[in-house]
């Protein structure tokens, strides 16, 4: 039995995917910055500063971090105002609520805390969560396992004893960086085939799947 249980957020628990997109492409525009939908997607699950830092490296410009504040800062306040849109995963609440009271849970996402305190009010979801880590909470991002093995930390639980659910191949990495366990779902925009090269320690297509409950708690 895993006593500490640690969620990825964007693509894990949340169909968040246009949302994120959306909230990227339309603070690209107003900086005249062009990438395609797959560009940004594909970074989903390393923060919106390093793929920032990527598309300004693409665009020949200087990574100045003043600019990339204000970029996050501004695909943020987009993401919020879209928050109307993203809807959790069938099997999320169900699970959590499964978990509630017989492991440590938190939740660890490269998000923003602005974006992630917000989601998890308007979702009703603060209850299940002992711990919540975003962005601003490490240094260093995804697939460094900084952010898990922080969330360990403040949980008071041993790495090699907690699991992570993850959708990325970032999350995944981080996860076995960490010496953790990990689930993998494939409701992001890896394949099964992408994330089992990661080797997680198992692979499902929702978190409604029922092999993963008893894959916590036995």
């Amino acid at each position: 039995m895993f006593e500490a249980v640690i969620f990825d957020w964007d693509g894990t628990l949340a169909n968040t995917r246009r949302v994120i997109v959306l909230s990227f492409q339309k603070t690209l525009n107003e900086k005249n910055l062009k990438v395609s939908d797959k560009y940004i997607e594909r970074r989903i699950g390393i923060g919106a500063a390093e793929t920032f830092r990527d598309v300004l490296k693409l665009a020949k410009m200087e990574p100045d971090e003043k600019l990339i504040e204000r970029l996050v800062d501004r695909k943020s306040q987009l993401e919020i105002e879209l928050a109307g849109q993203v809807r959790l995963f069938p099997g999320a609440r169900e699970l959590l609520e499964a978990l509630h009271g017989k492991v440590k849970v938190a939740l660890a996402s490269m998000n923003n805390s602005s974006v992630i305190t917000h989601m998890v009010q308007v979702n009703r979801l603060k209850k299940y969560f002992q711990v919540i880590l975003t962005a601003e909470s490490i240094s260093n991002s995804k697939p460094s396992p900084e952010i898990f093995l922080k969330a360990a930390s403040e949980l008071k639980a041993n790495p090699q004893g907690s699991i992570v659910l993850e959708d990325s191949i970032f999350g995944v990495r981080a996860a076995k960086a960490g010496g953790m366990g990990c689930v993998a779902v494939t409701t992001g925009v890896y394949s099964k085939e992408e994330l089992e090269l990661e080797k997680p320690d198992l692979v499902v297509k929702t978190l409604a799947d029922k092999r993963i409950l008893p894959f916590i708690l036995n």
